[in-house]
Protein backbone atom coordinates (compact mmCIF):
# COMPACT_ATOMS: atom_id res chain seq x y z
CA UNK A 1 0.00 0.00 0.00
CA UNK A 2 1.25 3.47 -0.87
CA UNK A 3 1.64 5.98 1.92
CA UNK A 4 -0.79 8.90 1.44
CA UNK A 5 1.11 12.11 0.79
CA UNK A 6 1.31 14.26 3.92
CA UNK A 7 0.90 17.47 2.00
CA UNK A 8 -1.93 19.73 1.06
CA UNK A 9 -4.01 18.76 -1.97
CA UNK A 10 -6.95 20.51 -3.50
CA UNK A 11 -9.50 17.75 -2.89
CA UNK A 12 -9.60 14.57 -0.81
CA UNK A 13 -12.11 12.05 -2.13
CA UNK A 14 -13.30 9.38 0.27
CA UNK A 15 -14.28 6.25 -1.63
CA UNK A 16 -12.83 4.69 -4.78
CA UNK A 17 -16.01 3.36 -6.35
CA UNK A 18 -16.97 4.50 -9.82
CA UNK A 19 -18.43 7.79 -8.50
CA UNK A 20 -15.30 8.77 -6.56
CA UNK A 21 -12.92 7.77 -9.35
CA UNK A 22 -14.99 9.54 -12.00
CA UNK A 23 -15.11 12.71 -9.90
CA UNK A 24 -11.34 12.53 -9.42
CA UNK A 25 -10.91 12.25 -13.17
CA UNK A 26 -13.11 15.30 -13.82
CA UNK A 27 -11.20 17.32 -11.20
CA UNK A 28 -7.79 16.23 -12.49
CA UNK A 29 -8.82 17.20 -16.00
CA UNK A 30 -9.58 20.69 -14.70
CA UNK A 31 -6.13 20.94 -13.12
CA UNK A 32 -6.85 20.19 -9.46
CA UNK A 33 -4.79 17.82 -7.35
CA UNK A 34 -6.71 15.00 -5.67
CA UNK A 35 -6.14 12.16 -3.24
CA UNK A 36 -8.58 9.24 -3.27
CA UNK A 37 -8.81 7.16 -0.09
CA UNK A 38 -10.44 3.71 -0.12
CA UNK A 39 -10.94 1.49 2.93
CA UNK A 40 -11.14 -1.72 0.89
CA UNK A 41 -8.04 -3.39 -0.57
CA UNK A 42 -9.23 -2.72 -4.13
CA UNK A 43 -11.00 0.00 -6.07
CA UNK A 44 -14.47 -0.41 -7.53
CA UNK A 45 -16.82 -0.80 -4.58
CA UNK A 46 -19.83 -2.83 -5.70
CA UNK A 47 -18.42 -3.01 -9.24
CA UNK A 48 -16.05 -5.81 -8.31
CA UNK A 49 -15.19 -9.06 -10.03
CA UNK A 50 -13.89 -12.28 -8.50
CA UNK A 51 -11.32 -14.26 -10.49
CA UNK A 52 -11.62 -18.04 -10.10
CA UNK A 53 -9.73 -20.55 -12.31
CA UNK A 54 -9.89 -18.31 -15.38
CA UNK A 55 -13.50 -17.20 -14.78
CA UNK A 56 -14.44 -13.57 -14.11
CA UNK A 57 -17.43 -13.47 -11.78
CA UNK A 58 -19.21 -10.19 -11.09
CA UNK A 59 -20.40 -9.82 -7.51
CA UNK A 60 -23.50 -7.73 -8.29
CA UNK A 61 -23.70 -7.91 -12.07
CA UNK A 62 -25.52 -4.66 -12.86
CA UNK A 63 -26.65 -4.31 -16.46
CA UNK A 64 -25.37 -1.36 -18.47
CA UNK A 65 -26.80 0.21 -21.60
CA UNK A 66 -25.00 1.58 -24.63
CA UNK A 67 -27.30 4.60 -24.34
CA UNK A 68 -25.88 5.68 -20.94
CA UNK A 69 -24.56 9.20 -21.72
CA UNK A 70 -21.99 9.25 -18.90
CA UNK A 71 -20.10 6.29 -20.35
CA UNK A 72 -19.15 8.66 -23.18
CA UNK A 73 -18.70 11.80 -21.08
CA UNK A 74 -16.47 10.45 -18.32
CA UNK A 75 -12.79 10.96 -19.15
CA UNK A 76 -10.81 7.78 -18.76
CA UNK A 77 -13.48 5.50 -20.21
CA UNK A 78 -12.47 5.97 -23.83
CA UNK A 79 -10.85 2.52 -23.79
CA UNK A 80 -13.89 0.80 -22.26
CA UNK A 81 -15.16 -2.05 -24.44
CA UNK A 82 -18.82 -2.92 -24.06
CA UNK A 83 -20.03 -6.41 -24.91
CA UNK A 84 -23.63 -6.32 -26.06
CA UNK A 85 -26.45 -8.74 -25.47
CA UNK A 86 -28.68 -9.63 -28.39
CA UNK A 87 -31.15 -6.82 -29.15
CA UNK A 88 -33.91 -6.68 -26.59
CA UNK A 89 -34.42 -9.73 -24.38
CA UNK A 90 -35.60 -13.32 -24.54
CA UNK A 91 -38.74 -14.17 -22.59
CA UNK A 92 -39.47 -17.69 -21.42
CA UNK A 93 -43.17 -18.41 -21.14
CA UNK A 94 -45.26 -21.58 -21.27
CA UNK A 95 -42.21 -23.64 -22.23
CA UNK A 96 -41.16 -21.48 -25.19
CA UNK A 97 -38.70 -18.66 -25.86
CA UNK A 98 -40.01 -15.41 -27.32
CA UNK A 99 -37.76 -12.62 -28.54
CA UNK A 100 -38.90 -9.18 -27.45
CA UNK A 101 -37.61 -6.19 -29.37
CA UNK A 102 -35.78 -8.13 -32.08
CA UNK A 103 -35.77 -5.84 -35.14
CA UNK A 104 -36.54 -8.65 -37.60
CA UNK A 105 -39.93 -8.05 -39.25
CA UNK A 106 -42.35 -10.93 -38.68
CA UNK A 107 -43.50 -12.66 -41.83
CA UNK A 108 -46.95 -13.40 -40.46
CA UNK A 109 -49.26 -12.83 -37.55
CA UNK A 110 -48.12 -16.17 -36.08
CA UNK A 111 -44.50 -15.01 -36.37
CA UNK A 112 -45.40 -11.86 -34.48
CA UNK A 113 -46.13 -13.96 -31.43
CA UNK A 114 -42.45 -14.83 -31.10
CA UNK A 115 -40.64 -11.93 -32.79
CA UNK A 116 -41.81 -8.45 -31.75
CA UNK A 117 -40.97 -5.16 -33.34
CA UNK A 118 -41.49 -3.81 -29.86
CA UNK A 119 -38.80 -1.20 -29.38
CA UNK A 120 -38.43 1.79 -31.68
CA UNK A 121 -34.62 1.62 -31.70
CA UNK A 122 -34.02 -0.61 -34.70
CA UNK A 123 -32.30 2.10 -36.81
CA UNK A 124 -29.66 2.47 -34.09
CA UNK A 125 -28.72 -1.22 -34.00
CA UNK A 126 -26.06 -2.98 -36.07
CA UNK A 127 -27.22 -4.71 -39.23
CA UNK A 128 -25.53 -8.00 -38.38
CA UNK A 129 -27.97 -9.49 -35.90
CA UNK A 130 -28.53 -13.01 -34.60
CA UNK A 131 -31.29 -14.96 -36.30
CA UNK A 132 -34.59 -15.15 -34.41
CA UNK A 133 -35.28 -18.32 -32.46
CA UNK A 134 -37.38 -20.94 -34.25
CA UNK A 135 -41.06 -20.40 -33.76
CA UNK A 136 -43.01 -22.84 -31.65
CA UNK A 137 -45.26 -25.25 -33.54
CA UNK A 138 -48.94 -24.39 -33.37
CA UNK A 139 -50.81 -26.12 -30.54
CA UNK A 140 -54.17 -27.80 -30.98
CA UNK A 141 -57.15 -25.65 -30.18
CA UNK A 142 -56.91 -21.94 -29.63
CA UNK A 143 -53.22 -20.99 -29.23
CA UNK A 144 -52.29 -18.94 -26.18
CA UNK A 145 -50.60 -15.64 -27.02
CA UNK A 146 -47.02 -15.19 -25.92
CA UNK A 147 -46.03 -12.76 -23.16
CA UNK A 148 -46.20 -9.87 -25.64
CA UNK A 149 -49.80 -10.65 -26.54
CA UNK A 150 -51.14 -10.70 -30.08
CA UNK A 151 -50.18 -8.46 -33.01
CA UNK A 152 -52.45 -5.62 -31.85
CA UNK A 153 -50.98 -5.80 -28.34
CA UNK A 154 -47.49 -5.67 -29.79
CA UNK A 155 -48.36 -2.60 -31.84
CA UNK A 156 -49.57 -0.86 -28.71
CA UNK A 157 -46.40 -1.86 -26.88
CA UNK A 158 -44.24 -0.61 -29.76
CA UNK A 159 -46.10 2.72 -29.74
CA UNK A 160 -45.75 3.12 -25.96
CA UNK A 161 -42.02 2.35 -25.97
CA UNK A 162 -41.53 4.45 -29.09
CA UNK A 163 -43.01 7.45 -27.27
CA UNK A 164 -40.66 6.84 -24.35
CA UNK A 165 -37.69 6.56 -26.70
CA UNK A 166 -38.41 9.93 -28.30
CA UNK A 167 -39.26 11.80 -25.08
CA UNK A 168 -36.34 13.86 -23.71
CA UNK A 169 -35.20 12.69 -20.26
CA UNK A 170 -35.94 16.06 -18.64
CA UNK A 171 -39.55 15.70 -19.80
CA UNK A 172 -39.72 12.25 -18.22
CA UNK A 173 -38.49 13.76 -14.96
CA UNK A 174 -41.38 16.24 -15.02
CA UNK A 175 -44.05 13.53 -15.05
CA UNK A 176 -46.15 12.80 -11.94
CA UNK A 177 -44.30 10.39 -9.68
CA UNK A 178 -45.86 7.18 -8.40
CA UNK A 179 -44.66 3.62 -8.06
CA UNK A 180 -43.64 1.83 -11.22
CA UNK A 181 -46.27 -0.83 -10.49
CA UNK A 182 -49.00 1.81 -10.34
CA UNK A 183 -47.81 3.53 -13.50
CA UNK A 184 -47.90 0.29 -15.50
CA UNK A 185 -51.66 0.05 -14.96
CA UNK A 186 -52.19 3.40 -16.70
CA UNK A 187 -50.31 2.71 -19.94
CA UNK A 188 -53.26 1.22 -21.83
CA UNK A 189 -51.52 -2.11 -22.35
CA UNK A 190 -53.12 -5.52 -21.75
CA UNK A 191 -52.37 -7.24 -18.47
CA UNK A 192 -50.55 -10.13 -20.18
CA UNK A 193 -48.12 -7.73 -21.88
CA UNK A 194 -47.52 -5.87 -18.63
CA UNK A 195 -47.10 -9.00 -16.50
CA UNK A 196 -45.24 -11.07 -19.08
CA UNK A 197 -42.82 -8.43 -20.41
CA UNK A 198 -42.72 -5.05 -18.68
CA UNK A 199 -42.73 -6.32 -15.10
CA UNK A 200 -39.85 -8.81 -15.51
CA UNK A 201 -37.93 -6.34 -17.66
CA UNK A 202 -38.23 -3.49 -15.14
CA UNK A 203 -37.42 -5.83 -12.26
CA UNK A 204 -34.17 -6.72 -14.04
CA UNK A 205 -33.30 -3.10 -14.85
CA UNK A 206 -34.21 -1.69 -11.42
CA UNK A 207 -33.35 -4.72 -9.21
CA UNK A 208 -36.79 -4.23 -7.65
CA UNK A 209 -39.11 -7.24 -8.04
CA UNK A 210 -42.03 -5.46 -6.32
CA UNK A 211 -41.68 -2.41 -8.62
CA UNK A 212 -42.06 0.07 -5.77
CA UNK A 213 -39.47 2.24 -7.52
CA UNK A 214 -40.34 5.76 -8.69
CA UNK A 215 -42.16 5.70 -12.02
CA UNK A 216 -39.84 8.47 -13.23
CA UNK A 217 -36.84 6.21 -12.64
CA UNK A 218 -38.67 3.36 -14.34
CA UNK A 219 -39.38 5.56 -17.37
CA UNK A 220 -35.69 6.50 -17.56
CA UNK A 221 -34.77 2.80 -17.42
CA UNK A 222 -37.19 2.00 -20.27
CA UNK A 223 -35.90 5.00 -22.21
CA UNK A 224 -32.35 3.66 -21.97
CA UNK A 225 -33.54 0.19 -22.97
CA UNK A 226 -35.47 1.52 -25.97
CA UNK A 227 -32.64 3.71 -27.26
CA UNK A 228 -29.66 1.41 -26.71
CA UNK A 229 -28.50 -2.14 -26.13
CA UNK A 230 -28.02 -3.92 -22.82
CA UNK A 231 -24.35 -4.66 -22.31
CA UNK A 232 -21.53 -5.60 -19.94
CA UNK A 233 -17.97 -4.29 -19.61
CA UNK A 234 -15.52 -6.61 -21.31
CA UNK A 235 -13.48 -8.54 -18.77
CA UNK A 236 -15.82 -7.96 -15.82
CA UNK A 237 -17.49 -5.15 -13.93
CA UNK A 238 -14.22 -4.09 -12.30
CA UNK A 239 -12.81 -3.11 -15.70
CA UNK A 240 -14.69 0.19 -15.51
CA UNK A 241 -13.30 1.44 -12.15
CA UNK A 242 -9.85 0.08 -12.97
CA UNK A 243 -9.77 2.12 -16.18
CA UNK A 244 -10.72 5.25 -14.23
CA UNK A 245 -8.06 4.61 -11.59
CA UNK A 246 -5.35 3.91 -14.17
CA UNK A 247 -6.09 7.21 -15.91
CA UNK A 248 -5.40 9.26 -12.76
CA UNK A 249 -1.95 10.68 -11.95
CA UNK A 250 0.32 8.14 -10.22
CA UNK A 251 -0.07 8.12 -6.45
CA UNK A 252 -3.62 9.50 -6.49
CA UNK A 253 -5.46 6.41 -5.23
CA UNK A 254 -4.65 4.79 -1.87
CA UNK A 255 -6.42 1.61 -0.79
CA UNK A 256 -6.62 0.12 2.69
CA UNK A 257 -7.05 3.54 4.30
CA UNK A 258 -9.89 3.92 6.82
CA UNK A 259 -11.28 7.46 7.18
CA UNK A 260 -12.58 8.15 10.69
CA UNK A 261 -13.75 11.77 10.43
CA UNK A 262 -14.05 14.64 7.96
CA UNK A 263 -14.47 18.40 8.04
CA UNK A 264 -14.40 20.93 5.22
CA UNK A 265 -10.60 21.08 5.17
CA UNK A 266 -9.29 17.98 6.98
CA UNK A 267 -9.63 14.23 6.77
CA UNK A 268 -8.55 12.01 9.66
CA UNK A 269 -7.48 8.45 8.88
CA UNK A 270 -6.89 5.55 11.23
CA UNK A 271 -3.58 4.66 9.63
CA UNK A 272 -2.00 8.00 8.75
CA UNK A 273 -3.51 10.69 10.92
CA UNK A 274 -4.72 13.95 9.43
CA UNK A 275 -4.57 15.16 5.83
CA UNK A 276 -5.37 18.74 4.86
CA UNK A 277 -7.10 19.95 1.72
CA UNK A 278 -9.27 22.71 0.26
CA UNK A 279 -12.39 20.54 -0.09
CA UNK A 280 -13.68 17.04 0.63
CA UNK A 281 -15.90 14.83 -1.51
CA UNK A 282 -17.60 11.82 0.08
CA UNK A 283 -18.05 9.17 -2.61
CA UNK A 284 -18.85 6.17 -0.43
CA UNK A 285 -22.10 4.27 -0.22
CA UNK A 286 -25.00 5.94 1.53
CA UNK A 287 -24.52 4.18 4.87
CA UNK A 288 -20.77 4.86 5.08
CA UNK A 289 -21.36 8.51 4.16
CA UNK A 290 -23.93 8.86 6.95
CA UNK A 291 -21.47 7.39 9.46
CA UNK A 292 -19.05 10.20 8.64
CA UNK A 293 -21.78 12.84 8.40
CA UNK A 294 -24.64 11.95 10.78
CA UNK A 295 -27.92 13.27 9.45
CA UNK A 296 -27.42 12.20 5.84
CA UNK A 297 -30.36 10.18 4.59
CA UNK A 298 -29.79 6.42 4.38
CA UNK A 299 -32.25 4.80 1.95
CA UNK A 300 -33.57 1.29 2.05
CA UNK A 301 -31.75 -1.14 -0.23
CA UNK A 302 -32.54 -3.91 -2.68
CA UNK A 303 -30.55 -7.10 -2.01
CA UNK A 304 -29.08 -8.92 -4.98
CA UNK A 305 -27.70 -12.46 -5.16
CA UNK A 306 -25.74 -13.70 -8.17
CA UNK A 307 -25.03 -17.37 -8.80
CA UNK A 308 -22.37 -18.42 -11.30
CA UNK A 309 -22.45 -21.90 -12.85
CA UNK A 310 -20.25 -23.50 -15.47
CA UNK A 311 -20.65 -26.43 -17.85
CA UNK A 312 -18.93 -27.83 -20.94
CA UNK A 313 -21.49 -26.76 -23.51
CA UNK A 314 -23.46 -23.49 -23.50
CA UNK A 315 -27.17 -24.19 -22.92
CA UNK A 316 -28.00 -21.26 -25.22
CA UNK A 317 -25.81 -20.02 -28.07
CA UNK A 318 -27.65 -16.71 -28.34
CA UNK A 319 -25.92 -13.94 -26.31
CA UNK A 320 -29.28 -12.94 -24.87
CA UNK A 321 -30.60 -11.78 -21.52
CA UNK A 322 -33.21 -14.37 -20.58
CA UNK A 323 -36.18 -13.35 -18.42
CA UNK A 324 -38.73 -15.65 -16.82
CA UNK A 325 -42.07 -14.22 -17.94
CA UNK A 326 -43.85 -16.80 -15.78
CA UNK A 327 -41.80 -15.81 -12.71
CA UNK A 328 -41.68 -19.44 -11.70
CA UNK A 329 -38.69 -19.37 -9.37
CA UNK A 330 -36.15 -17.17 -7.60
CA UNK A 331 -34.17 -16.20 -10.72
CA UNK A 332 -35.18 -12.84 -12.21
CA UNK A 333 -32.81 -13.02 -15.18
CA UNK A 334 -30.00 -15.19 -16.45
CA UNK A 335 -27.54 -15.29 -19.32
CA UNK A 336 -24.78 -17.42 -20.76
CA UNK A 337 -22.33 -14.62 -20.01
CA UNK A 338 -19.48 -16.32 -21.86
CA UNK A 339 -21.55 -15.95 -25.07
CA UNK A 340 -21.85 -12.20 -24.41
CA UNK A 341 -18.22 -11.75 -23.31
CA UNK A 342 -15.90 -14.68 -24.08
CA UNK A 343 -13.15 -13.19 -21.89
CA UNK A 344 -15.12 -14.11 -18.77
CA UNK A 345 -14.57 -17.88 -19.09
CA UNK A 346 -11.65 -20.10 -20.09
CA UNK A 347 -11.72 -21.82 -23.46
CA UNK A 348 -14.07 -24.78 -23.61
CA UNK A 349 -16.21 -23.68 -20.66
CA UNK A 350 -19.53 -21.87 -20.55
CA UNK A 351 -20.32 -19.38 -17.78
CA UNK A 352 -23.98 -18.98 -16.79
CA UNK A 353 -24.73 -16.10 -14.42
CA UNK A 354 -28.15 -15.83 -12.80
CA UNK A 355 -29.55 -13.03 -10.64
CA UNK A 356 -31.93 -13.46 -7.71
CA UNK A 357 -33.61 -10.27 -6.50
CA UNK A 358 -34.87 -9.64 -2.98
CA UNK A 359 -34.34 -11.98 -0.06
CA UNK A 360 -33.19 -15.32 -1.51
CA UNK A 361 -34.29 -18.76 -0.30
CA UNK A 362 -32.28 -20.31 2.52
CA UNK A 363 -28.70 -20.98 1.46
CA UNK A 364 -29.18 -24.73 1.79
CA UNK A 365 -31.98 -24.66 -0.81
CA UNK A 366 -30.94 -21.76 -3.05
CA UNK A 367 -28.77 -23.64 -5.54
CA UNK A 368 -31.31 -26.46 -5.89
CA UNK A 369 -34.16 -24.00 -6.52
CA UNK A 370 -32.08 -22.07 -9.03
CA UNK A 371 -30.99 -25.22 -10.87
CA UNK A 372 -34.61 -26.38 -11.18
CA UNK A 373 -35.65 -23.04 -12.66
CA UNK A 374 -32.64 -22.82 -15.00
CA UNK A 375 -33.36 -26.33 -16.29
CA UNK A 376 -36.81 -25.11 -17.30
CA UNK A 377 -35.58 -21.79 -18.73
CA UNK A 378 -32.79 -23.33 -20.80
CA UNK A 379 -34.54 -26.61 -21.58
CA UNK A 380 -31.69 -28.82 -20.43
CA UNK A 381 -30.52 -30.73 -17.37
CA UNK A 382 -28.47 -28.70 -14.89
CA UNK A 383 -27.55 -31.59 -12.60
CA UNK A 384 -23.95 -31.69 -13.79
CA UNK A 385 -23.40 -27.93 -13.77
CA UNK A 386 -20.68 -26.79 -11.39
CA UNK A 387 -21.46 -23.97 -8.97
CA UNK A 388 -18.52 -21.56 -9.02
CA UNK A 389 -19.70 -18.88 -6.60
CA UNK A 390 -22.68 -17.31 -4.87
CA UNK A 391 -22.40 -13.60 -4.20
CA UNK A 392 -25.03 -12.06 -1.92
CA UNK A 393 -24.99 -8.28 -1.49
CA UNK A 394 -27.62 -7.11 1.05
CA UNK A 395 -27.23 -3.42 0.14
CA UNK A 396 -26.63 -3.79 -3.58
CA UNK A 397 -28.94 -1.08 -4.92
CA UNK A 398 -30.35 1.96 -3.08
CA UNK A 399 -34.15 1.97 -3.24
CA UNK A 400 -35.85 4.80 -5.12
CA UNK A 401 -39.47 4.94 -3.92
CA UNK A 402 -41.64 7.88 -4.99
CA UNK A 403 -41.36 10.74 -4.63
CA UNK A 404 -37.71 10.32 -5.55
CA UNK A 405 -35.42 13.29 -6.08
CA UNK A 406 -33.14 12.25 -8.92
CA UNK A 407 -30.98 15.30 -8.33
CA UNK A 408 -30.33 15.17 -4.59
CA UNK A 409 -27.90 17.92 -3.55
CA UNK A 410 -24.24 17.08 -3.99
CA UNK A 411 -23.04 20.29 -2.31
CA UNK A 412 -23.70 20.08 1.42
CA UNK A 413 -21.82 23.31 2.14
CA UNK A 414 -18.76 25.08 0.75
CA UNK A 415 -15.90 22.62 1.04
CA UNK A 416 -18.01 19.50 1.64
CA UNK A 417 -19.63 17.49 -1.14
CA UNK A 418 -21.16 14.04 -1.65
CA UNK A 419 -21.81 11.86 -4.71
CA UNK A 420 -22.85 8.32 -5.54
CA UNK A 421 -25.81 6.40 -6.90
CA UNK A 422 -27.76 7.37 -3.77
CA UNK A 423 -27.71 11.03 -4.94
CA UNK A 424 -29.06 10.35 -8.44
CA UNK A 425 -30.46 7.17 -9.95
CA UNK A 426 -29.37 3.81 -8.51
CA UNK A 427 -27.45 2.83 -11.64
CA UNK A 428 -23.92 3.10 -12.97
CA UNK A 429 -25.22 5.99 -15.08
CA UNK A 430 -26.52 7.67 -11.92
CA UNK A 431 -23.23 7.20 -10.05
CA UNK A 432 -21.24 8.70 -12.92
CA UNK A 433 -23.70 11.54 -13.38
CA UNK A 434 -23.64 12.44 -9.68
CA UNK A 435 -19.83 12.49 -9.87
CA UNK A 436 -19.94 15.02 -12.69
CA UNK A 437 -22.47 17.14 -10.82
CA UNK A 438 -20.30 17.14 -7.69
CA UNK A 439 -17.18 17.98 -9.69
CA UNK A 440 -18.92 20.91 -11.34
CA UNK A 441 -20.16 22.26 -7.98
CA UNK A 442 -16.73 21.84 -6.42
CA UNK A 443 -14.92 23.52 -9.29
CA UNK A 444 -17.28 26.46 -9.11
CA UNK A 445 -16.69 26.93 -5.38
CA UNK A 446 -12.90 26.68 -5.75
CA UNK A 447 -12.86 29.12 -8.64
CA UNK A 448 -11.38 26.55 -11.03
CA UNK A 449 -12.24 26.46 -14.70
CA UNK A 450 -14.79 23.68 -15.31
CA UNK A 451 -14.45 21.45 -18.32
CA UNK A 452 -16.95 22.55 -20.98
CA UNK A 453 -20.07 20.39 -20.94
CA UNK A 454 -21.39 18.71 -24.05
CA UNK A 455 -24.91 19.38 -22.79
CA UNK A 456 -26.55 20.68 -19.59
CA UNK A 457 -26.28 18.39 -16.61
CA UNK A 458 -30.06 18.40 -16.17
CA UNK A 459 -30.51 16.77 -19.58
CA UNK A 460 -28.06 13.94 -18.90
CA UNK A 461 -30.40 11.58 -17.08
Amino acid sequence: MLEPARQDVDVVIVGAGVAGLAAARHLARAGLTTTVLEAAPNVGGRMSTEKVDGFRLDRVGRLLSTSYPELRRTPGLEALTLRMFSPGVLLHSDGHHHRAAAPAIPRSARGALSTARALASAPRLPRALPRPLPLARPQRGTPRPGPLGGPLDQSRLAAALGRLATTPPDHLLARPDRTAAQALTTRGLPARTVDGFLRPLLAALLCDPALQTSSRCADLALHSFATGRLCLPEGGADTLPELLAADLPPGTVHTGVQVTSVSTTTVTTREHGELTCRAILLATGARAAAELLPGLHVPAFHPVTVLHHTTDEPPLTDPALLLDADRGGPVAHTAVVSQVDPTRAPAGRALISSTVLGTPPAAAHLDAAVRDQLARLYGTSTNRWELLAVHHTPEAVPAMPPPHDLRRPVRLLAGLYVCGDHRDTSTVQGALHSARRAAQALLGDLGAQPTPLAEPLEAAA
